[in-house]
């Protein structure tokens, strides 16, 4: 293990130190402890390298010729080094208060303000525990640096471009522009299968005043542990407008002549989704899938006998 620790500190040094990317073979010459044979180093530094980015050391891989395919690697200093905050005391208290109120699972909290200057002020009492996901780092710094991120999600690859990180109802969401939907979309992260990949910085342009919660609607039946399933439902004449509103037009599966409508609905949360249904009272009908549908009438039955 120290030896392992002595390699990738080294490595870190002579990446961060180079003003070029270096390839492979250099990299094994200048930094000591890779094994001699090609292939074994070549699988050596591939696990190092993941290591040093699951930790978020930014080890970029760039062409050493625009000309050619081979590759080298280096870290870019202004990605690694945290530029001089000059917090006041009055601003380091305020974040003493901010971390330690709300905390992030995994995450170093109070002990990465002294990297900030220390501690100032009182720390507050916990209201608050965030869960942490793999895949939150790399998104969130895809947004930060507004890279376009592509991944798998429920066995479909997808190229997002993310213009925010939202959380509600206990689950991280990121949210943007779906290229393969070319339209808005919301992802909830824990479901991400695989890894991310991000794409170059400076290439994505969120619109501007944008809300990214506000691409997150309210509806609870989207948030939840179920298996994901769309609910097509046929909603009478006085109820339509209202519930087009709420769940927004580009869930409108099909419009009739009388007026009402059919839409489809997300459910993750089907005991939410039975609740919303009930409150349009006799406004609404469960059309399919026959499950669900046969799911609801039975619940509704049994509601029926018990009341």
């Amino acid at each position: 293990m120290a030896d392992r620790l002595e390699r990738l500190t080294n490595l870190v040094a002579t990446l961060l130190d180079t003003r070029r990317p270096l390839p492979l073979e250099e990299l094994v010459d200048l930094v000591p402890g890779y094994p001699p044979d090609k292939a074994s180093y070549r699988r050596q530094f591939e696990r190092d390298k993941d290591t040093l980015r699951g930790i978020g050391i930014p080890v970029q891989t760039e062409a050493i010729d625009a000309l050619g395919p081979e590759v080298g690697y280096r870290i870019h200093p202004d990605e690694y080094y945290l530029p001089q905050l000059a917090l006041t005391a009055d601003e380091q208290a305020a974040l003493h208060v901010a971390v330690t109120a709300v905390q992030l699972e995994g995450g170093a909290g109070p002990e990465a303000l002294w990297k900030l200057g220390g501690l100032e002020g009182e720390a507050a009492t916990a209201v608050a525990a965030l869960p942490s996901v793999p895949e939150l780092p790399v998104l969130f710094d895809a947004y930060r640096e507004r890279a376009s991120v592509t991944f798998a999600y429920r066995g479909e690859p997808r190229r997002l471009d993310p213009w925010g990180i939202v959380f509600r109802r206990g689950h991280w969401y990121v949210v943007g522009h779906d290229h393969d939907r070319d339209d808005e979309r919301a992802f909830r992260i824990d479901r991400v299968e695989g890894p991310v990949e991000t794409g170059p910085s400076g290439t994505v342009e969120p619109p501007a005043d944008l809300d990214p919660a506000s691409l997150l609607r309210d509806d609870p039946w989207r948030f939840g542990g179920d298996e994901p399933v769309t609910a097509r439902v046929l909603v009478d004449a006085p109820q339509a407008p209202g519930v087009v509103h709420q769940v927004g037009e580009h869930l409108v599966v099909e419009r009739r002549a009388d007026g009402s409508v059919v839409v489809g609905l997300p459910v993750t949360n089907v005991a939410a989704f039975r609740s919303f249904v009930v409150g349009l009272l006799d406004g609404a009908e469960v059309l399919d899938p026959p499950e669900l549908r046969d799911g609801v009438v039975g619940w509704l039955r049994r509601l029926a006998a018990t009341g």
